[in-house]
């Protein structure tokens, strides 16, 4: 959060180019990243300056799930992720700003490499389904190649249409 403006300002301009297709940007914080008030409230000022669309934070430390941090991100119109596994039991739901909805799952029980039973899939499927907020899913389970086919198993407990193939290239 400390001088993060320039890489900011580097990445907001490089994927500027991808519009609406760039969804919301993801602020993702260490794990040692303790909350300091006047800290991210300097970075948040500067990153609406810059970025007045969705956007939500990954906090990982402790500190980030109180009162103080939550009016911060709902003050500056900033989701916080609903990940798993997650690190505390508030950093599994979502939070923040109310106005989307975003969940990052990152395999479990072992991290990045896992597939997710259809329990936890209609689980998600359920919860995702009672918010009216836009929603996000993302699943970075990719080490094995299980994120596409948790996609894809979310995706149809949800009741939404498969994929269509890609059309093939004209000459």
């Amino acid at each position: 959060m400390v001088d993060a403006f320039d890489p900011l300002d580097r990445f907001l301009d490089e994927s500027a180019a991808l519009g609406d297709k760039r969804g919301p940007v993801l602020l993702q914080l260490p794990p040692s990243l303790a909350f300091d008030h006047q800290i991210a409230a300097r970075f948040l000022d500067g990153f609406r300056e810059r970025h007045p669309g969705d956007a939500v934070l990954e906090p990982r430390h402790p500190s980030w799930f109180e009162p103080g941090p939550e009016a911060l991100l709902v003050a500056h119109r900033i989701a916080r992720v609903a990940a798993d596994p997650a690190r505390t039991l508030e950093a599994s739901a979502p939070g923040g700003w109310t106005g989307l909805r975003y969940w990052r799952w990152h395999g479990s029980p072992k991290m990045y490499w896992s597939a997710y039973p259809e329990a936890a899939l209609n689980g998600l499927a359920a919860v995702v389904a009672e918010d009216p907020a836009p929603t996000w899913v993302m699943f970075d389970n990719t080490a094995s190649g299980a994120a596409a086919a948790d996609a894809l198993a979310l995706k149809a407990l949800m009741g939404a249409p498969p994929c269509e193939a890609p059309a093939e290239p004209k000459d």
